[in-house]
């Protein structure tokens, strides 16, 4: 059996090992169009930002090595130009050669990965213009920064690549912008929760706008314009684009293979194309959804080594199946976490399901503990049958512990409930008696069994027009002293039963304190004693941040500019 792999690195690597593994008389060729034959992708802008020191540490395996451990024929260099499925071969270019040739093959593993957007306006073509995917993409950038002695950065695009170039090139000293032509850094975020990221680079002093699409770049002898219509709206010596990546297909769209969202290349679960003894794996391919069972794309380095793992046990005859994406996903952010996984409120309520979602603010360690702090998570679930769809964390210890807790319960589809039945390690050290996914546990638990309601963020301005409605803030007077909704009255929790005669029977009562904790108490006294009472999810601490975004960001050139 003579196999080719188109591509390298997560996908096209790791199915050329793992068929190796299974079946050692097979002929394997990979065929990686760049120099690098697997490389740690993730790792590159950390190179650039010189957390990584040795370029040769970003090189996973080399040709030779992959020759000397794997018997596999790697040729770097050599990009494949078209596919011919009837004949069954593939057009190759070997690049430095300068030479085109035909490979012959009995199973073919695409596995192209994805390209960079450029878009199409005036002046991207600038040599100052650059993008990042590849290794000698990283060297690039690294040498035009140190040769050229460059000092103002704009980088376009505020997704993945994006903040992680942005914190590598602040952490060299540079002056970084940042122009995002959303409402929001990290689309995999709710609104709610990009928040906090966007008044961190204010308070980092980091320059940032949003709601700004670049239409022109315009070269001068001292660096680039960048303009949004006529107006200028930064200068830089250097550009980067993150705008977003497009399945790198072209060289198969005169083939029979069928193509969907993006050209990317369907695949089943067995990850084989419409074509037989074709598959396909990684950024490329068009996939279902483990949370929705839509079909949909998804560029991780997790998702494209289980597919590549996949063609591999079924080229060699294992029959094995793709279980389906859930899109977790975690990145560094200064001295943060972010971390997500499964679908946002925003995905959730454009599906129109029925869901609900608990908002908190634990502590990554028991509170008496000297080292730990606080996280904010946002937990999502399906009101009708308890699923858990999705979770959103943000904080500076113990984030991924968490999001991966909450990963694997969606994955064994335990219900929003069961996260207060996982038995998970306590020390001080590490978290508190009750973790913070039990307490989003208890939390579902408690509005499920209708011991407490809710309301929200976005509920908030329409609640201070109302008359018939008690506004109420259970905190401390000093905190209340300090900052407070408009609207709301102050009874600190520990004064309301004494206080209870205050407040006036038959209207409904929407009760905020500083974390969600202490408004709960005072809903349970309020309940029993006849009241129809609401928690507000959150806390003022999640109030206060949203509005101070929304204050600083209202305008599009508002956002640390």
């Amino acid at each position: 059996m003579k196999v080719v792999i188109v591509g390298g690195v997560a996908g096209g690597a790791t199915a050329a090992a793992r068929i190796r593994r299974l079946d050692e008389k097979a002929e394997i060729i990979i065929l990686e169009k760049t120099g690098y034959i697997s490389y740690a992708n993730c790792g590159l802008p950390y190179y650039i930002g010189d957390v990584i020191k040795d370029k040769y540490d970003l090189t996973l395996q080399t040709p030779q090595s992959f020759k000397s451990r794997f018997n596999i024929d790697v040729r770097v260099k050599n990009e494949v130009l078209s596919v011919n499925t009837d004949e069954k071969y593939v057009v190759v270019k070997d690049i430095l050669k300068e030479k085109v040739y035909k490979e012959k093959y009995d199973k073919l593993v695409l596995s192209p990965g994805a390209k960079p957007i450029i878009p199409n306006i005036s002046g991207v073509n600038s040599s100052r213009i650059v993008t990042l995917k590849t290794v000698e993409d990283t060297f690039k950038i690294k040498q035009l920064i140190q040769d050229n002695k460059y000092k103002r950065i704009t980088i376009v695009g505020g997704g993945f690549i994006g903040i992680e170039m942005l914190e590598n090139l602040v952490h060299l000293g540079l002056d970084v912008t940042l122009v995002e032509g959303s409402n929001q850094l990290l689309g995999q975020l709710d609104s709610d929760m990009a928040s906090f990221i966007h008044l961190k680079l204010m308070g980092l002093g980091v320059k940032f706008v949003l709601n700004t699409i670049v239409t022109k770049f315009e070269e001068t002898s001292n660096g680039l314009n960048i303009f949004v219509n006529d107006q200028i709206i930064s200068q830089a010596d250097l550009v980067l684009m993150t705008i977003g990546v497009m399945p790198e297909t072209d060289f198969i769209k005169n083939t029979t293979i069928q193509l969907g969202i993006k050209n990317s290349i369907i695949v089943n679960d067995k990850m084989e194309t419409s074509v037989k003894d074709v598959y396909a794996v990684g950024d490329a391919v068009e996939v279902f959804n483990f949370v929705t069972n839509e079909r949909g794309l998804i560029a991780l380095a997790g998702p494209a080594n289980k597919q590549a793992r996949i063609a591999a046990d079924n080229i060699c005859g294992l029959g094995t199946k793709y279980q389906g994406f859930q899109g977790s996903s975690i990145l560094k952010f200064f001295d943060w976490t972010i971390a997500s996984t499964g679908l946002s409120e925003k995905q959730i309520k454009k599906m129109e399901i029925s869901y609900n979602k608990v908002i908190l603010s634990p502590n990554s360690n028991a509170s008496y503990y000297p080292i730990g702090n606080v996280m904010t998570m946002k937990v999502l679930y399906n009101k009708e049958n308890l699923q858990i769809l999705g979770a959103q964390i943000i904080g500076s210890e113990g984030v991924d512990k968490r999001i991966d807790i909450i990963a694997t319960a969606m994955r064994a589809k335990l219900k929003a409930t069961n996260l207060v039945d996982i038995d998970l390690c306590y020390a001080p050290p590490y978290s508190s008696a009750k973790d913070p996914v039990n307490i989003a546990g208890y939390m579902i638990e408690n509005l499920e069994k209708g011991l407490v309601k809710q309301f929200y963020l976005e509920d908030i301005e329409n609640l201070q027009k109302q008359n018939d409605v008690i506004l109420l803030d259970t905190r401390t007077s000093f905190e209340y002293q300090r900052g407070h909704v408009e609207g709301f009255i102050n009874i600190p929790v520990d004064d309301l039963r004494n206080r209870i005669k205050e407040l006036t029977l038959g209207k409904k009562i929407y009760v905020m304190c500083q974390s969600g904790l202490r408004s709960y108490i005072a809903c349970r006294i309020l309940l029993q004693n006849g009241f129809d009472c609401y928690n507000f999810a959150g806390g003022y601490r999640f109030y206060e941040i949203n509005r101070l975004n929304q204050e600083t960001c209202k305008s599009r050139f508002g956002c640390g500019i």
